[in-house]
C-alpha cells in the first residue's frame, strides 16, 4: 500500500541533503576500528571543542525555551540586545525560519552558483522559484545578482565566506549591495565561517540602532567553537525580523547540553585563537602541497579548500578505502574537485599522503 500522498508537490524533485560520511560507518565498511580514521569532510574543527564546553546540563528538565542566559551573554558579546537575537538547532534551521517566513509558491529566491545546497533545498522546500546566478571566479558576482531581484524577490542568500569554495567578496563590494539591495528584500548573509577572517566587514553594528530592518545574520557555533555536534547556530537581526521569525520557530528547539556548550564556549578565547592559528597553518600547508603538485585550487578564506583532483568521486572513493574520508564535489556541479578540511598536523599530512596515492591510481 503506498504512503498517503503529499500534499507538497515540491518534495517529488526535492534532493535529499548527504553529509559528510561519519567516522564509524566508513570503519564499519574498512573494517578497521574508527580511531584508525580520519574525517576531513564537513568543516569540523580539528581541535574539537573547548574544554569549558564540556558539561551537561539538568538533563531531566526541558531546556529554558528562551535560552535567557545564552542570550543575554551573546548579546553583551556582540554589542547588541537579545530582542536582535534567535537561536536555532544549528544555523541550518535559521535558514528554514526564513523559508517559513518569506518564501512560496511565487515568489523568486537568489542565489549564487556554488552556493552552500541548503539555501536551494529550502527554496524548492516552500515552492519558490530560484534564481542562481552564476559565480564569478567560483564567488558570488554581486553586481549580477542585485541585477537578478526581480519585483517578486522576497529572499537573497549570500556566504561570506561561501561554501564549498572558501571565496570571500571585498570589502566595498559587500558594502555596496547592502545598501543597494531593495528595501522589501531580505539579505540572509551567512557568516558561518566569519571568525576566519581576519578583518571581516561589522555589520553587526548597525543592527542595535534600529539599521537594516532587511539585514539577517547569520552564524554558528559548529565552526570555529568545535560544537558541531551539539548543533546551535543564531541568527542576528531587526527586533521586528527575529519576532517574525520566533513565529514559526519550535518551542525548546535548542537543547539544554547545547545552550551549556555555548555559553562556555563563548568565553573560551584561547581555544578560539589556537583554532585560528591551526587553520592558518593547514591551509598554507595545503596551498603549498598543490602548487608542488600543479594541482588547481581556490584560495580559501575558510577552513577548508577545493582542489581540482580530475575525478573527484573516484579520488573520493580511493582516499576512503585509506582511512581518509573527503568530500566529492559532484553534487555541487564540481565533479573534478573534493574539499579537504583543515585538520590537525598529523591529519593534515596523512591526508596529502592519501591524496598522493589516490591521483597515482
Amino acid at each position: 500500500m503506498p504512503i498517503p500522498t503529499p500534499i507538497n508537490t515540491s518534495l517529488k524533485d526535492l534532493p535529499t541533503y548527504q553529509p559528510g560520511r561519519p567516522i564509524e560507518e566508513v570503519a564499519r565498511e574498512l573494517g578497521q576500528p574508527a580511531a584508525d580514521v580520519i574525517k576531513l569532510a564537513s568543516n569540523e574543527n580539528p581541535l574539537g571543542p573547548s574544554p569549558a564546553a564540556l558539561m551537561l546540563g539538568r538533563l531531566n528538565l526541558y531546556p529554558d525555551g528562551n535560552a535567557y542566559y545564552l542570550k543575554q551573554r551573546l548579546a553583551q558579546k556582540l554589542g547588541v540586545q537579545p530582542a536582535n537575537l534567535i537561536l536555532g538547532n544549528g544555523s541550518n534551521e535559521i535558514i528554514e525560519f526564513v523559508g517559513h517566513a518569506y518564501m512560496a509558491p511565487g515568489v523568486d529566491v537568489v542565489v549564487s552558483q556554488y552556493c552552500f545546497v541548503v539555501y536551494p533545498l529550502v527554496a524548492k522546500l516552500f515552492g519558490a522559484n530560484l534564481i542562481t546566478v552564476p559565480a564569478k571566479n567560483y564567488g558570488h558576482d554581486l553586481p549580477a545578482m542585485l541585477q537578478a531581484i526581480t519585483p517578486q524577490t522576497r529572499v537573497v542568500f549570500v556566504a561570506n565566506p561561501n561554501n564549498p569554495t572558501g571565496t570571500v567578496v571585498t570589502r566595498d563590494e559587500l558594502t555596496r549591495f547592502v545598501e543597494q539591495l531593495p528595501g522589501n528584500v531580505l539579505l540572509a548573509l551567512d557568516e558561518a565561517y566569519v571568525e576566519f577572517l581576519d578583518d571581516p566587514v561589522d555589520f553587526v553594528a548597525p543592527i542595535p540602532r534600529g539599521e537594516k530592518p532587511n539585514l539577517l545574520l547569520m552564524r554558528t557555533f559548529s565552526k570555529i567553537f568545535g560544537l558541531a555536534g551539539l548543533r546551535i547556530g543564531y541568527g542576528i537581526g531587526h527586533p521586528d525580523l527575529v519576532g517574525l521569525l520566533e513565529k514559526v520557530r519550535q518551542p525548546f528547539n535548542i537543547n539544554s547540553v547545547a545552550q551549556a556548550g555555548a555559553l562556555a564556549a563563548l568565553d573560551d578565547a584561547g581555544h578560539v585563537r589556537r583554532t585560528r592559528d591551526n587553520n592558518v597553518r593547514g591551509l598554507k600547508f595545503f596551498s603549498d602541497a598543490f602548487r608542488r603538485m600543479k594541482l588547481e585550487f581556490i584560495p580559501s578564506s575558510a577552513n577548508f579548500v577545493l582542489v581540482r583532483v580530475g575525478e573527484g568521486q573516484r579520488v573520493f572513493a580511493a582516499m576512503q578505502k585509506q582511512g581518509v574520508v573527503v568530500r566529492p564535489m559532484g553534487g555541487y556541479q564540481l565533479g573534478e574537485w573534493v574539499r579537504i578540511t583543515v585538520g590537525t598536523v598529523a591529519e593534515n599530512e596523512r591526508c596529502l599522503r592519501a591524496l598522493q596515492t589516490a591521483l597515482k591510481g
